[in-house]
C-alpha cells in the first residue's frame, strides 16, 4: 500500500514539473511576446520575464524589439534627365506593434526589402543627377516617407531611417563631369584674378595721386627701392637718378623745340639746325635746281 502511494506520488510530480515546464516561457529584454490562444490572439503582450501560459491551449511567439538593416541590393535607374546609374541603399527599421507584424503580414523583413527596393527605383527615377549628387538629404527623406507609408500603420513598423550608399556612374559621364569641374575651377581662378587685377589697379592709381600731391614722396619711394635691391645677395647696381634734373633736361628739350619751330618746305640749309654731311650734299643739289647729283 505504501509502494502505491509513493508511485502515485511520483507520478503527480513528474506531471506536475511537465505542466510547470510547458506553461513557463522567457522573453528577453529586446523581445516582445504574443499568445495565441486556440489559434486567436490575445491583446495583452507579455513583457521580458518568465511568462507563464495554458499548455496546449496557448501557443506564445516572441518578436524582437531591436532595430533592423538591410541593405537594398543594387538597382538599375534611370533618372528623369535620361542618365543610367546603380544606386543601392540601406534601410533601418524597427517594430513597433508586434501583433500587426505577426498577423498582417507574412516576413516581414522580406516585405520590407521588396518595398525598399520598389521605393528607390520610384524616387531615383523621379529626380535628376544633379539632384542626386549634390541634395543626398532629400533624396534620403523621401525615401524614407516612401516606405514608411506602407509598412508603419497596416504592418507595425517604423521606418528610422533610409540612406543611399552608393551611386555608380557610366565612366563616359564620370569624365564629362570631370572636365565640367575643372572648367568650372579654371573659371573661378580666372575671375579671382581679374579682380585681384582691378583691385591692385585701384590701390596704385590711389597711390599715384597721393604721390603726386608729395613731390617729396618720389624721391622716399626711389631710396626704398634702392633698399629693397640692396638687401639681396645680388650683383645688381643700382644708381639713383634726381627727379628734378630730369624734369630740368624735360624744360631744357621743350624749350629747344620752341625756339627752332616746324620746318617747313622752303627751309634752307642754314634754317635746318644739326643736318650732317650727307643732308647738306642733298640740300645743295636741291637748291641748283637740276636735280643731279654733284661731280665728285
Amino acid at each position: 500500500m505504501a509502494a502505491a502511494a509513493v508511485v502515485v506520488l511520483v507520478i503527480i510530480v513528474v506531471l506536475v514539473l511537465l505542466v510547470v515546464s510547458l506553461s513557463i516561457r522567457l522573453v528577453q529584454q529586446y523581445q516582445r511576446g504574443v499568445v495565441f490562444r486556440f489559434g486567436r490572439v490575445l491583446e495583452h503582450i507579455r513583457q521580458p520575464g518568465f511568462q507563464l501560459i495554458i499548455p496546449v491551449a496557448d501557443r506564445m511567439v516572441r518578436v524582437s524589439m531591436q532595430t533592423t538593416v538591410i541593405g537594398v541590393p543594387a538597382q538599375g535607374v534611370i533618372t528623369r534627365d535620361n542618365v543610367t546609374l546603380t544606386v543601392d541603399a540601406v534601410v533601418y527599421y524597427r517594430v513597433v506593434d508586434p501583433v500587426k507584424a505577426l498577423v498582417n503580414v507574412r516576413d516581414y523583413p522580406s516585405a520590407v526589402l521588396q518595398v525598399a527596393q520598389t521605393a528607390l527605383r520610384s524616387v531615383i527615377g523621379k529626380a535628376d543627377l544633379d539632384t542626386l549628387l549634390r541634395d543626398r538629404d532629400r533624396i534620403n527623406a523621401e525615401l524614407k516617407t516612401v516606405i514608411d507609408a506602407p509598412t508603419e500603420k497596416p504592418w507595425g513598423l517604423l521606418i528610422e531611417r533610409v540612406e543611399v550608399k552608393d551611386v555608380s556612374l557610366p565612366e563616359g559621364m564620370k569624365r564629362s563631369m570631370s572636365r565640367q569641374a575643372e572648367a568650372e575651377r579654371e573659371r573661378r581662378a580666372r575671375v579671382i584674378a581679374a579682380d585681384g587685377e582691378f583691385q591692385a589697379s585701384r590701390r596704385l592709381a590711389d597711390a599715384s595721386r597721393a604721390m603726386a600731391n608729395t613731390p617729396g614722396a618720389y624721391q622716399l619711394r626711389l631710396l626704398q627701392t634702392v633698399v629693397d635691391v640692396a638687401a639681396e645677395k645680388n650683383s645688381t647696381l643700382v644708381m639713383p637718378f634726381p627727379v628734378e634734373l630730369l624734369r630740368f633736361f624735360d624744360r631744357l628739350a621743350g624749350g629747344g623745340r620752341e625756339q627752332a619751330g616746324p620746318a617747313g618746305p622752303g627751309a634752307t640749309e642754314q634754317g635746318a639746325p644739326g643736318l650732317g654731311p650727307v643732308t647738306e650734299s642733298v640740300a645743295a643739289a636741291a637748291a641748283d635746281g637740276d636735280g643731279r647729283r654733284p661731280a665728285e
